[in-house]
């Protein structure tokens, strides 16, 4: 995880979105909601800076949702370490 944003979300795609992870979810304690990794969603960023707060090391600096992605697979995301390159 890089970090949480609803920025660039419509009011049905948040709807939409909740759904479908809804379908995905593995597990809830309350905080932090676990899915199956099916689901690929694009994402804008400013920056990448260090973040002790998420497991990966980095979180995403003024993060938002561009798209969900259906025409792409998880196998072809980019990687925690295709993220950290970004770091200056």
């Amino acid at each position: 995880m890089l970090g949480k944003t609803f920025k660039g979300m419509t009011d049905a795609m948040l709807a939409w979105q909740t759904d479908r992870f809804r379908e995905l979810q593995v597990s809830d304690d309350g905080w932090l909601v676990t899915v199956r990794p099916e689901q690929v969603v694009e994402i804008a960023f400013d920056g990448v800076q260090r973040s002790s707060r998420y497991p990966g090391g980095v979180a995403l600096r003024f993060a938002r949702v561009l798209r969900y992605r259906d025409d792409k697979a998880p196998e072809e995301v980019d990687t925690i370490d295709t993220v950290r390159a970004f770091l200056t």
